[in-house]
């Protein structure tokens, strides 16, 4: 198989959950450990920081890889889910793995995948492991996927865990309260390993309290703490919660553990996160007048809470959105944060879990938020461009994969 066909391969015969929902989420750890112990065990051979959480784990785990490469270490990536390309999962000092690494990694290991029935994500942790193991890298900053407890990255033991902040998302998988949430998220909390919680919440911190105690890790909260509000690439200013969290982890490495961080790496690191490490999609522009255009991954009530803040900052004459989101998505909770004064073009994201434009608009119409529906949203994208004076502003977002299609 060449690349394309791999990947093709990967996305219609493993069960992938960003795709699929609830039939492709796995809640053990049984086939990741089947998988790192049929190929050694490639996690155990580098250093390693977890990074988990409801909100902001992504852009923080980008953050520190960047800091951590401006410091001189050798650093691997692994985030979820990807954009435009499946090797955004899994970089080296910012570079995607080489598309001839996907493709022979598949095929050697075709005929363990199918015995065993991995899902997408497992085979991709696994993937992970085994590059950083080749790459020889210093430390690998992993992302999780989903949860934290039962999560597939959890099999790593870690210098330094990392838990940004709780929010009701995945709800069927992980639980229907803050609490129960922060339960599933503690579980990356390792004996012995100093844990960095991004927010104090008050519905949580017994949680990760009482689990911080148990495995005699040492914990401390970001949000205790002031913190300089340092320049960024990354230019939502939500971002700088996710900023607070990584200058927190910094000092925790520097404290504990053996790695060394100047100021000057983590300064220059958090500025050019974008450009050392390819994230994209948080608060991206994407065209910057006549009209502006602004995109945000952000796809869950606390996510888009900060988005919507964000949008009330910025100046135009008028709001058009761009507005997909997937169908076991909790609308009732989300929609009420969309200004009612927006046009929108509702659309369906490319994914079998998308809900439909209808569907969509017909729902949002309950909220009081009106507009056309469009096959496709590149054409909703079009549409409101159309549609847009020079002092508009044309914002695209919803849902991961709807940021991934106008990208």
């Amino acid at each position: 198989m060449n690349y394309q066909q791999t990947l093709q391969y990967m996305f219609e015969r493993l069960p992938m959950f960003q795709r699929q929902g609830a039939s492709a989420f796995k809640k053990d750890l049984g086939n990741i450990t089947k998988l790192c112990n049929y190929l050694n065990n490639p996690q155990n051979t580098f250093k390693s920081i977890h990074v988990g959480g409801t909100n902001g784990k992504g852009s923080t785990s980008h953050m520190l890889a960047s800091v951590l490469q401006e410091a001189g270490y050798k650093t691997g990536l692994h985030t979820s889910p990807h954009l435009k390309d499946f090797r955004e999962r899994i970089r080296v000092n910012g570079k995607m793995a080489e598309e001839n690494f996907v493709v022979e990694f598949v095929e050697a290991h075709k005929s363990f995948i199918e015995a065993n029935q991995l899902s997408f994500f497992e085979l991709t942790v696994g993937m992970a492991f085994e590059y950083f193991k080749r790459q020889q890298v210093d430390v690998a900053i992993i992302e999780v996927g989903l949860g934290g407890r039962l999560d597939s990255t959890n099999i790593i033991t870690p210098e330094l865990s990392v838990i940004t902040n709780i929010g009701l998302d995945h709800t069927a998988f992980l639980g229907d309260t803050l609490n129960a949430i922060a339960g599933e998220k503690a579980g990356i909390i390792k004996p012995n390993i100093p844990v960095v919680i991004g927010e104090r919440q008050e519905e949580t911190t017994a949680v990760f309290d009482t689990a911080a105690e148990k495995s005699n890790a040492p914990i401390v909260y970001a949000s205790d703490y002031e913190f300089t509000n340092l320049e960024s690439e990354l230019k939502g200013a939500y971002q700088q919660k996710n900023k607070a969290t990584v200058q927190q982890a910094v000092a925790v490495l520097n404290e504990r553990t053996a790695f060394t961080v100047c100021n000057r790496a983590l300064v220059v690191g958090i500025k050019n996160v974008v450009s050392n490490t390819g994230l994209l999609g948080r608060w991206q522009i994407i065209q910057e007048s006549n009209p502006k255009i602004v995109c945000d991954t952000g796809h869950n009530k606390e996510g888009l809470t900060y988005v919507m803040r964000q949008l009330e900052e910025e100046p135009y004459k008028h709001l058009h959105i761009v507005l997909g989101v997937v169908s076991d998505k909790d609308l009732g909770s989300i929609l009420p944060l969309f200004p009612k004064e927006a046009t929108y073009y509702f659309s369906k994201p490319d994914v079998p879990r998308g809900l439909s434009e209808e569907d969509l608009q017909q729902k949002a119409a309950a909220f009081d938020l009106h507009g056309k529906n469009f096959k496709k949203i590149s054409e909703a994208l079009e549409a409101a461009k159309n549609a847009s004076n020079t002092e508009d502003l044309v914002f695209v977002g919803g849902s991961t994969f709807v940021v991934a299609e106008i990208i």
